[in-house]
């Protein structure tokens, strides 16, 4: 067994790393996390992808102060009617293809991809699921099983049976596609792998391999959607539809909540034969709902062209530092490769240390340790992006 001595458990919190971070939040407002030290550090990664739209957001507040003082829970997802679903769903939707035309509000994106395969399976009756090398959905059972790192699998094997990985961006390896493939699962844009951004050729192929053979094909947009590409949805730069669409993370303006998109056609198929086929307590949860709304709301008033301009400002500097490798970026979504693994801790250390009380959050990627991850709010301003920008600079500096 572990020791226990640990700045988790020792508060009797479950414990995700031997050594995490441990710092002390106050408050949080904008790009900023001010901590309780009286430090304070810009945001350059939002939470993992969550607080695509700043900290404190005004919009999203309003929302959930409104709902607060309406009800919390009442009854399980399906029963009652209650505006803040409809009303998150009607914003969801209009943001999507007319394909897309029903919401399944759940409670995380990991929760989402367990639902996609269920829903995929009872479809067409298939029972073979293929998802794509270097692939990370989440850590539930379900989403593990169709994750690609298997260092993080192996503990705790079995999983799920009649799993297959496809090669990433290899148009040839698509012919493993066949009728007998409940759905093949896909980042849009990959996450953890470091930001590996497919050819549009090869997502229309995969899009067209499983028109024809009966499979769905599953985006998971859990960290990749809502605006964090420069389009609400990263599947609008291929020019494809999915038949499933699985979010989160930045879906509930920093309120957990998870959600499947596909048409009302196959959702319905979850109300009978059995009926009850997919139940959540807490899935659609009307302060989660009220989060959405005020994210959906937010999303709809970015500026996609400032967006662009900002992050490709980034980018440019990132590139011509003499510690940085390479820079793979779409949209506000970077990873930013090193020489070493040694050299990335060195630099998310130093981003730490406050100078005048003021530090950048930086942080890792599980599956590719010579990089970092950047993924700021969408929201900054061009002063923000700069003092950003400056304090990333300032880290690397003392790396080179």
């Amino acid at each position: 067994m572990p020791p226990v001595d640990h700045v988790f458990l020792n508060r009797g919190l479950a414990a995700t790393t031997p050594h995490p971070l441990g710092l002390e939040v106050s408050h949080a407002q904008g790009p900023w996390i001010h901590l309780t030290d009286e430090t304070k550090l810009f945001d350059a990664v939002s939470g993992i992808g969550v607080t695509n739209f700043g900290h404190g957001n005004d919009v999203v507040l309003d929302q959930l102060r409104s709902q607060l003082e309406k009800h919390l829970h009442t009854m399980v997802y399906g029963e009652f009617l209650q505006k803040t679903q409809t009303e998150a769903s009607a914003l969801l939707c209009a943001t999507l293809p007319k394909e897309l035309d029903g919401i399944y509000f759940l409670n995380s994106g990991a929760e989402a991809i367990d639902g996609a395969i269920k829903l995929s399976r009872r479809v067409n009756g298939r029972t073979r699921l293929m998802a794509v090398s270097g692939s990370y959905h989440g850590n539930t059972i379900g989403s593990l099983s169709v994750s690609s790192n298997e260092s993080r699998k192996a503990a705790y094997r079995p999983l799920l049976p009649e799993v297959e990985f496809l090669k990433w961006n290899d148009p040839s390896d698509l012919k493993r596609i066949d009728s007998t493939v409940a759905c093949v699962i896909v980042e849009t844009v990959q996450g953890d792998a470091g930001v590996r951004i497919p050819s549009k050729n090869w997502l229309q192929d995969l899009r067209a391999k499983c028109r024809e053979t009966g499979a769905l094909l599953v985006l998971d947009e859990i960290q990749c959607g809502m605006g964090r590409t420069g389009k609400p949805w990263a599947f609008e730069h291929f020019d494809i539809v999915p038949d499933i669409l699985c979010m989160g993370k930045a879906l509930g303006g920093g309120m957990a909540i998870g959600a499947m998109a596909t048409s009302k056609a196959r959702l319905s198929l979850f109300a009978h034969n059995p009926s009850l086929g997919h139940i959540t307590t807490f899935g659609g949860h009307p302060m989660a709902c009220a989060g959405a709304v005020g994210a959906l709301k937010s999303m709809d008033k970015i500026n996609f062209t400032q967006v662009e301009r900002l992050n490709r400002m980034w980018q440019d500097a990132l590139e011509s530092h003499v510690a940085v490798r390479n820079v793979r970026r779409i949209g506000a979504f970077f990873a930013v490769e090193m020489e070493s693994a040694e050299a990335v801790q060195k630099t998310i250390e130093c981003g730490l240390k406050c100078a005048s009380g003021t530090g950048v959050l930086l942080f890792y990627f599980l599956s590719v340790p010579h990089a970092f991850r950047l993924a700021p709010p969408l929201t900054c301003s061009e002063d923000e992006m700069a003092t950003g920008l400056r304090l990333i600079l300032q880290a690397l500096d003392h790396v080179s």
